[in-house]
């Protein structure tokens, strides 16, 4: 009978690496079977032991390969848990942890296996409502169910649980259940409670103690509290283990009854991310305590607050990151000599010397320091040869400071190192030829400093190296397979912007180990495309861009890369068609930009099924032909360029069932036709890049109305007509418009300072779209018009703002709403027919750098205001009908005079007066007499101008009616033409 109920609950299940092939009726013994234990008296099952991936669950970072991540996935049992195993009577211990049950619920049943005294549901992907039932366990002793999918309203049920020693819901959303402390108070055998990411917000600081006597393990972190330290906690004299990291607690947490003090059996606390008034007090309480590990990070401790940690003698590990550390670092740190792992990073040291520290902190004559963080403290000096003392350390992280000089040779007597991190800093000097002495060496990471030389051979020897990254450095010299000889666990080599040449002396050359993560940027690799690369089949990561590769690739080459995700050989000169490319199911990012590939994309696009792609980057190739209908297999693309290629035809209607698209890069074609209306579906838009084709017909409405998320729109160089839609003020979000080079006509619409990052209301964009597993792109290549040239933003294109609608056939006044644009980089208005007045508030945009007004019908003066514009390097309103003295201010005056010419302008930088009258500078000159007369005989006209036009006037009113009707009825005219000229 329990054999048929064992096997009545395994054909429930999805068992997809056959973990319970012995579960079958020939084997008739079932106790004998995995995961199955049973009672050696009465033969009954008393344990089901069947956790996913051998018990634990780990994040991807415990797994030294991302395949073996994947198949610890398929480890993991799915399906649905057949109520069968009420049969077995006896069942004392249920484990399905770290599995997959596809958020189905809990069946309540589990309740009736009332012999139950250990249930482990945690991390095994159930939702739903934790059913009540469980509370009729009343014999259970360990109880665990972190990682649900759902909240709870109460925890009331666990009351009947008294029992209880281990309670873990960590992750489960507590939010709701505001009884949850009194439910506890009900559980007095309680030994361990686990309530990490619960949602909690409701402490109840005030309660003074808890009656909970054998609590030894307490994790409230992270949670939002919100206050200061309840006193219930330190009533709970029983514990050794407190972490309340990331709790908001704040305020002071010592008092006489308030105290770290009290709990004398702590031996690890966890108080990161928490804002203590005095935490001075609070560490100084915990002097002569057993405190093993400490993590105070992010508590605003300072340097003068650590000089109480001295008698912390029994310190392990001691983490101080993210705080106030500035001139130094207490010397009493150093007597703590049984510290092994310390984390000093992201403090700021302020440029102390590194020298200075080491030989003043470490005064044990045998440290027993196996670890040493201190990333980003703004250290500087240079590496002293008495680092070399640490002799047990395992992991040394100074990255991301000011070091500079050369690597000391005594780390070479660091013999137990497995990491070195001295990334980001300015050391410069070669890499030493000793470095492959460092036997027991993981990671090695010398990128972003000032290195110089060629690698030494030395690398090869390193047979335990899992990362080696030296990018960013001034590397030369070839590179031959010696300095890989034994790299046979090398998961990761980047070397990125070295000057490195890679030239195997065996033509077929086989690497001796199998990367992951393979980037070798701006190496020489070529001319021939390199084959020994499809000997890596393990690769996820590859960039080989600007590597001097002019071959064609190979047919098989992308299929040599089962698990490949990202793939960039972009600017290169590779040749061919695209058409045998065959892409692998796991790619995400495939990047063949800037090369020499011609033809169709026909097969290329749809021969292949539906793909998990997100970047596809073919721009600035030779690609032909109209571009295939077939992008629904495309479905999951975030980033598509394909700008300056020869395409022709229309936009595929197709594009527009790609839901996900954010940016759309189709500029420097030949594509013809209208806007296609299924472009409308692309709700998710930020970037569309269709300049430079033959596009024509209006600007559609939709494009404000649904691509409303738009913050890049360039149209430039089209045939579209008629006029600009007020619709696409809608676009608030929008940096750069460019409608430049089209046929529009019409006024420009008045409502532009509804653009709400151009006003200074909004926040601007970086165009950085992020992919999975840390990999990422800003959109390269894209190409905007500013100070009258054609110029590759790539990068920085986020901080540009544009706005362009010169050469066009725009009628009317500039309005003044666009003064409103404060933000605005860029403004060309040029080659249009505007008219009437530059308005009076343009010197509000102070953040222009190039301004162009050229060949249009303006009239008037150049406004005053303009010489507030201080960062103008482009400028130019030749061709206008502008009249008057240009304004003075350093930036107009520097232009040539090229920028005025066409005008009746005068005034530096002009030599022509254009009948201009004498600057007032010169009136100055002529004495303080004449501007005295000239003062009084102004004062005397307008008080003899007001008094006969005061009696003209009045008297005439008072003498008759008539006239009286005629004085209003011509200031009421008068007042109208004001009020059309104004508006």
């Amino acid at each position: 009978m329990l054999r048929e109920a064992l096997l009545r609950f395994k054909l429930g299940l999805i068992d997809e690496s056959d973990q319970l092939a012995s579960w079958v009726v020939e084997n008739r013994d079932c106790c004998a079977w995995v995961g199955i234990s049973c009672d050696n008296s009465t033969g009954h099952v008393h344990r089901v032991h069947l956790p996913g991936v051998d018990g634990h669950c780990h994040s991807l970072n415990y797994y030294n390969t991302e395949k073996a991540y994947e198949e610890a996935s398929k480890q993991r049992l799915k399906g649905d848990i057949n109520p069968s195993l009420l049969d077995l009577k006896q069942l004392d211990h249920l484990d399905l942890s770290c599995n997959d049950f596809g958020g189905i619920r809990v069946p309540k049943f589990i309740g009736s296996l009332e012999n139950l005294r250990y249930l482990n549901l945690s991390k095994s992907n159930f939702g739903g409502i934790i059913p009540p039932q469980l509370g009729n366990l009343s014999f259970l002793h360990v109880l665990c169910l972190g990682s649900f999918h759902h909240s709870m309203m109460n925890t009331q049920w666990l009351s009947g649980l008294g029992m209880l020693h281990h309670l873990d819901m960590s992750g489960v959303d507590l939010s709701k259940a505001t009884d949850w402390l009194h439910v506890i108070t009900t559980l007095p055998s309680l030994v361990q409670l686990r309530l990490s990411r619960c949602e909690l917000s409701n402490i109840h600081p005030n309660v003074p103690r808890l009656n909970i006597t054998s609590l030894s393990f307490l994790d409230l972190s992270y949670n939002n509290f919100n206050s200061f330290v309840p006193k219930w906690i330190f009533s709970i004299t029983s514990l050794v283990s407190l972490d309340l990291t990331w709790c908001q607690f704040h305020g002071r947490v010592s008092s006489s009854y308030h105290s770290f003090r009290n709990l004398t059996s702590l031996e690890l606390l966890h108080v990161a991310k928490n804002d203590f008034m005095n935490s001075s007090l609070m560490l100084k309480e915990l002097s002569g305590s057993k405190v093993v590990s400490l993590d105070v990070s992010s508590c605003g401790v300072s340097s003068l607050l650590l000089d109480s940690l001295h008698n912390l003698t029994s310190l392990i590990c001691f983490q101080l990151s993210e705080n106030q550390l500035t001139k130094r670092v207490p010397k009493s740190l150093g007597d703590v000599c049984n510290l092994r792992n310390i984390d000093l990073s992201h403090n700021n040291f302020g440029n102390i010397n590194l020298t200075y520290l080491l030989e003043n902190f470490f005064e044990c004559k045998s440290p027993a320091l196996e670890s040493l963080f201190m990333s980003n403290t703004h250290m500087a000096g240079t590496i002293p040869q008495s680092i070399g003392h640490l002799s047990f350390l395992r992991t040394l992280d100074l990255s991301a400071n000011q070091i500079y000089g050369s690597i000391p040779f005594s780390i070479k007597r660091l013999s137990s190192l497995e990491v070195l991190d001295l990334s980001q800093n300015q050391l410069n000097g070669s890499l030493p030829n000793w470095i492959g002495r460092l036997s027991s060496l993981k990671t090695l990471n010398l990128s972003n400093n000032r290195l110089y030389g060629s690698l030494p051979n030395s690398l090869g020897q390193l047979s335990n190296l899992i990362t080696l990254d030296f990018s960013y450095n001034f590397l030369t010299g070839v590179v031959t397979e010696s300095h890989f000889v034994n790299l046979v666990s090398l998961k990761r080599l980047l070397g990125t912007c070295n000057n490195l040449f890679l030239r195997p002396q065996v033509s077929n050359w086989m690497p001796p180990f199998q990367v992951q993560n393979l980037i070798l940027q701006s190496w020489v690799l070529g001319p021939s495309f390199p084959l020994w690369l499809q000997s890596q089949m393990d690769i996820r990561y590859l960039d080989i861009s600007n590597t001097s590769v002019s071959s064609s690739m190979p047919g098989s080459f992308l299929r040599s890369f089962p698990n490949l995700k990202c793939l960039n050989v972009s600017s290169n000169r590779i040749q061919g068609t695209l058409n045998l490319l065959g892409i692998p199911s796991t790619l995400v990012v495939l990047d063949l930009s800037s090369n020499e590939f011609l033809g169709s994309l026909d097969h290329f696009l749809c021969s292949n099924g539906a793909l998990k792609i997100e970047f596809l980057n073919l721009g600035n190739n030779h690609l032909s032909g109209t571009i295939p209908e077939c992008w629904e297999k495309w479905s999951g693309l975030v980033v598509l360029n394909m700008e300056n290629n020869t395409f022709s035809g229309n936009i595929p209607r197709t594009i527009g069932s790609i839901p996900s698209l954010q940016s759309l890069n189709m500029r420097g074609n030949k594509i013809s036709g209208i806007l296609q209306a299924s472009l409308m579906n692309l709700t998710g838009l930020k970037v569309l890049q269709l300049g430079k084709n033959e596009i024509n017909g209006s600007i559609p409405e939709w494009v404000g109305t649904k691509l409303t998320l738009l913050r890049l729109l360039n149209l430039r160089s089209n045939s579209f007509d008629g006029n600009i839609p007020h619709e696409l003020c809608y676009l608030i979000d929008v940096q750069i418009l460019d409608l430049a080079h089209n046929n529009l006509s019409g006024n420009i619409p008045r409502c532009f300072n509804n653009f709400s990052v151009l006003t200074g209301r909004g926040t601007l964009s970086r165009f950085y779209f992020s992919f999975p597993l840390g990999q990422g792109s800003s959109i390269a290549g894209d190409t905007l018009v500013m100070k009258g040239r054609e110029d590759t933003y790539s990068t920085i294109l986020g901080l540009v703002r544009l706005l362009d609608l010169s050469s066009n056939n725009l009628v009317g006044h500039i309005p003044s709403e666009i003064t409103s644009l404060v933000e605005l980089k860029s403004l060309n208005l040029s080659r249009n027919q505007l008219a009437g007045r530059i308005p009076n508030k343009i010197g509000d945009m102070k953040e222009l750098i190039s301004f162009d007004l050229s060949l249009n019908k303006l009239s008037g003066e150049l406004p005053l205001s303009l010489s507030r514009l201080s960062f103008l390097s482009s400028f130019n309103v030749s061709y206008n009908n502008l009249t008057g003295r240009i304004p003075t201010s350093t930036q107009l005056q520097s232009f040539s005079e090229s920028s005025f010419f066409g005008n009746k302008l005068c005034g530096a930088p002009l030599t022509e007066t254009n009948g201009c009258k004498p600057d007032e500078t010169e009136v100055h000159t002529t004495g303080e007499q004449k501007e005295d007369d000239e003062d009084w005989g102004l004062i005397i006209s307008l008080v003899v101008g007001f008094v006969s036009g005061f009696w003209l006037i009045a008297g005439s009113l008072i003498m008759g009616r008539s006239w009286r009707i005629v004085y209003f009825g011509f200031m009421s005219k008068l007042w109208y033409m004001v009020y059309d000229v104004m508006h």
